[in-house]
């Protein structure tokens, strides 16, 4: 059910030419709605858990179900990034607030990949200058 209304949404929003794919984590695996998305989306990305049947085994085998099942999983890893850097809660209210919130959380998380970044090179650098000495 939780599917269907996430992909009606979507689909209200976007239009039916709008979604190439949709991706989901293994636990919202059913058949159902499995085969429901697959009349709207062109490539549902719906990993079973468990044993598959030989059919299922190819589907999750081929290239563009792994492509997308990667770009999954790199989502969800900027996901956790956002979170580490304070977006697990926003304790204001409204919905400016919360934009303002989201925006100071992405700003974080990018400064500290820029700062990583900015000391790399001078590590590189001084150990650069210290070979020349």
């Amino acid at each position: 059910m939780w599917v269907k209304m996430r992909a009606d949404r979507l689909l209200n929003r976007h239009g039916e030419e709008g979604i190439e794919s949709m991706s989901f984590d293994k636990g919202f695996y059913k058949k159902e709605n499995k085969e429901l998305l697959g009349l709207y989306i062109p490539v549902v990305i719906m990993p079973k858990k468990g044993k598959k049947n030989k059919a299922e085994q190819e589907e999750e085998s081929g290239k563009v179900f792994k492509k997308l099942r990667h770009k999954h999983s790199a989502v969800e890893s900027d996901i956790n990034r956002l979170e580490h850097h304070g977006l697990d809660r926003c304790p204001d209210k409204g919905l400016d607030a919360f934009k303002r919130y989201c925006a100071l959380g992405v700003l974080a998380a990018n400064l500290h990949t820029l700062g990583n970044v900015l000391q790399e090179k001078a590590r590189k650098q001084y150990e650069k200058s210290r070979k020349a000495a």
